[in-house]
């Protein structure tokens, strides 16, 4: 199981500039990547007041030139907010500068205002997301995006919360980027109606762990930044409420406690790859490198260690 750090990079009233919150997320990615982590990842929101990251292969890319070893992926781009060539071209950029460790998810989408500003159609976005998938590879196998991608096939993930979502993750053959029991059915099932192995599913996904030394004191001090962060999905458009109820409450803990907790929610399930909010926007320095200390140093060891155990014989 590949463990990461996820990056929004959120800046809650510009309290610091813009060039130091990107450039202190890129040092903070180069010092995990040497202590151990296996991936990163980045997601997309458009016209947030904090600034949430609106361009996650263009931070992808970033990230792809200044690391060795991580994969490097999107939770998720939403694929019906560009065109499908440009999703391919972009992506093969960055598998280029990182030589081959993109992990591509895309996602649906669930805030109207966002489609609403670029002309996108919201309600068939399921549709449009499922078509990008298929173009999207196409692009890169016709020869119709150049440059290619390095990995053939790249790895593509569905980023879906529900069982529609779930289903085209499994008719594309693309892993399912959500860590839920109750979708693994509907996964398998789009598996087997796309002429896919059922037993070649794989999940990844967000376990919403804040890590500390000491996790009493850390969580007064994490509060109010995990209250704006829920508090920002608010508003009036349908998806709003999707949004505040898309994310676990976030439980801040110790690394081992950390490994138990994802070792039971992922018992069962085809689990590969698990990620951590590297930052909850606005946090003093000294919490988010301890937390990401301990995801990068901690996190990988403690699971591999559980793993062992358990292995037969």
């Amino acid at each position: 199981m590949r463990v990461g750090l996820y990056y929004d990079l959120r800046n809650p009233g510009t309290a610091r500039p813009w060039p130091q919150v990107y450039a202190d997320a890129l040092r903070r990615i180069g010092e995990a990547e040497r202590r151990g982590v296996d991936a990163i990842w980045t997601s997309e929101h458009h016209g947030f007041d904090d600034g949430y990251l609106p361009a996650p292969l263009t931070f992808a890319a970033a990230i792809a030139a200044r690391t060795e070893r991580v994969r490097v992926g999107t939770a998720v781009a939403v694929a019906p907010l560009t065109h499908p060539r440009a999703l391919a071209e972009q992506a093969a950029v960055v598998d280029i500068l990182s030589d081959g460790r993109l992990e591509l998810g895309l996602g649906a989408g669930w805030r109207e205002p966002e489609f609403a500003a670029v002309g996108a159609d919201f309600r068939g976005r399921y549709d449009a997301l499922e078509s990008a998938i298929g173009d999207v590879e196409r692009f890169w196998a016709d020869g119709t995006a150049t440059p290619p991608p390095v990995q053939r096939p790249v790895p593509v993930w569905v980023g879906a919360r529900g069982p529609r979502g779930a289903r085209i993750a499994g008719r594309t053959g693309a892993g399912l980027l959500w860590i839920d029991p109750e979708l693994l059915g509907p996964y398998r099932e789009g598996l087997a109606a796309g002429g896919h192995d059922p037993g070649a599913a794989r999940m990844g996904g967000l376990v919403n762990l804040f890590l500390a030394d000491d996790p009493d004191a850390a969580r007064e001090r994490i509060r109010p930044s995990g209250r704006h962060n829920r508090s920002s999905y608010s508003g009036n458009d349908r998806g709003a409420a999707r949004g505040s109820a898309a994310f676990p409450k976030l439980e801040v803990c110790t690394a081992e406690q950390a490994a138990e907790r994802i070792a039971e929610r992922t018992a069962g399930l085809p689990v590969t790859d698990v990620f951590c909010f590297a930052d909850i926007a606005g946090l003093a320095p000294d919490l988010v490198d301890r937390h990401v200390e301990l995801v990068a140093a901690g996190l990988p060891r403690l699971l591999h260690e559980r793993t062992d155990a358990h292995a037969p014989g």
